[in-house]
């Protein structure tokens, strides 16, 4: 299929030579869905580097959530890039439909991809990043054959499926084998994210085992303050060693 028109807030990537740096990225799942397009502003106004856009079909995960639509009506609100987790099964039939909705990133989970390398190929065809998604039980081989391919690993910290659960330590040092796996691979432009759990004390962690993005959702929305929330996270990694 042929490559897909970006829209002027699609070209607005953060560019990957800013590889070093810390994003936040809050994740909408916590964010109140009557008033999203005030709580989309409030992240971007806040210091949010990305948006994250958790997408669920209730087979993949036991949950529920948003498609294509409800990103075009994402994308007219903010001018941030748009990470979208596909926690879905059948992903490839889905893909044009969020690359034309606007979607910067697009993420799947390999436990749910049965031609991984082609369905990451095929994100890249239409001019998104490709992310690949690992269960907290997943192991960092999964990736092995297609790191030439993914721009982006999401480790979940969390079994996915639903927002405010308690991060599992015992991934941690998962995050630091898939850093190294990229780094020899020749992807040190590869980013690694983590979802699950993200607060001050865990973005620490995180951050010192090699992830560069921390997706949030209860700690930031949960907040009295999302600005202070983000200004926050990033503080609390400032002088870690990435």
């Amino acid at each position: 299929m042929g490559m897909i028109t970006l829209s002027s807030s699609q070209e607005a990537e953060v560019k990957m030579s800013e590889i070093g740096s810390i994003l936040v990225a809050p994740s909408i799942l916590s964010a109140d869905f009557a008033n999203l397009a005030s709580e989309l502003k409030r992240a971007e106004d806040g210091g949010a580097d990305w948006i994250h856009v958790d997408v669920m079909d209730g087979h993949f995960v036991p949950n529920l959530t948003i498609g294509p639509p409800v990103v075009r009506a994402i994308r007219q609100q903010t001018s941030l890039p748009l990470d979208c987790h596909l926690m879905i099964e059948n992903a490839d039939l889905y893909l044009d439909d969020f690359a034309k909705a606007g979607a910067n990133h697009v993420i799947v989970h390999a436990e749910a991809c049965t031609h991984l390398q082609r369905t990451l190929s095929h994100i890249r065809q239409l001019g998104m990043k490709s992310g690949v998604a690992l269960n907290p039980a997943t192991v960092p081989d999964a990736l092995s054959y297609v790191l030439d391919v993914t721009d982006l690993v999401l480790v979940m910290t969390v079994n996915p499926g639903f927002g405010g659960q308690k991060f599992i330590d015992s991934v941690v040092p998962k995050i630091r084998a898939i850093r190294n796996m990229l780094d020899e691979a020749g992807r040190k432009d590869a980013r690694v994210c983590v979802d699950g759990g993200i607060n001050e004390e865990t973005a620490r962690l995180v951050v010192q085992a090699g992830a560069t993005v921390l997706v949030a959702g209860k700690s930031v929305y949960g907040a009295p303050d999302v600005a202070q929330a983000i200004r926050s996270l990033k503080s609390s990694v400032a002088v870690s060693n990435i």
